[in-house]
């Protein structure tokens, strides 16, 4: 296998994994809150060939000894776009959106008792006797700022929830009950895992990488609560512009065909060597 096959079919694979992604932002372009990813590449190994040992034939040469040469292209990071998506009013009471980019609900997940970030605003209320638990589409609870289950008591009448995240519960008998939505500020969304079921979550790993919680997110709570914005009725789109996803899939398509020409021309041309007698 000659340098052109070797550097096409590893660019091939690559470009697969960027049409996964593209193909990914497509199939979510009707999820609430969800974030496009977008694949960006770098060069691949490079390696210095030693073709001239005798240094002293290269007299007056201008450029370093040796040729180098690479081996194809690589992803090298595939980035969760934090853009705003559009909002869609819904009118429905649990309904809630953010207004801001980088803002995300805090969502508890009993497996390992921790806790995830969603964009997703769709609320429920899961009843239990007497009590009312606020819960996502998929069953996992809603939390206060001090990472506390909402838990509403008694029969409800209505839900207001502010724009700066206080949920309150007005009952039949005339009591209120008033929440605050645990919500965080995340500065650095590129350490943001994304989870499935509309949840993220910080890697395992992140103090190996460099960097602490503090660092990647901020929970707002007392005076930091005036960063948060939301409306209640409504929900965020998804930020996928399909028409956008649709030329850049067109466009890795045409990449992945060059790519495969290269394979077949360095073959033929292998064919032609071996023709030779």
């Amino acid at each position: 296998m000659n340098r052109t096959m070797i550097a096409a079919s590893n660019t091939l694979g690559q470009l697969q994994k960027q049409i996964d992604v593209i193909s990914n932002n497509m199939a979510n372009v009707e999820t609430t809150g969800f974030k496009r990813g977008e694949a960006s590449f770098t060069d691949l190994l490079v390696q210095q060939l030693n073709n001239q040992p005798n240094q002293a034939a290269e007299v007056g040469r201008l450029t370093p000894l040796g040729i180098r040469q690479g081996n194809g292209a690589k992803i090298g990071q595939i980035q969760n776009v934090q853009s705003q998506g559009s909002l869609k009013t819904t009118n429905r009471d649990l309904d809630v959106a953010f207004t801001k980019e980088n803002l995300y609900f805090m969502i508890g997940v009993e497996e390992g008792n921790v806790i995830r970030l969603s964009r997703d605003g769709a609320f429920y209320l899961s009843p239990n006797g007497n009590e009312n638990m606020l819960v996502t589409a998929d069953g996992h609870t809603v939390l206060d700022e001090n990472g506390n289950d909402i838990v509403i008591e008694g029969d409800i009448k209505e839900i207001q929830i502010s724009d700066e995240g206080i949920l309150k519960a007005i009952t039949t008998d005339g009591g209120e009950q008033t929440f605050n939505l645990g919500v965080v500020s995340v500065q650095k969304p590129q350490f943001l895992e994304k989870l499935g079921d509309n949840l993220y979550g910080l890697p395992d790993n992140y103090d190996g990488l460099g960097v602490t919680a503090d660092d990647v997110l901020t929970e707002l709570t007392g005076a930091l609560r005036t960063d948060i914005s939301m409306k209640q009725g409504a929900l965020e789109s998804s930020n996928v512009d399909l028409s956008k996803e649709m030329t850049d899939l067109i466009t890795a398509q045409r990449m992945y065909q060059f790519q495969s020409r290269s394979i077949t021309m360095a073959d033929q041309m292998l064919g032609l060597v071996n023709s030779i007698r």
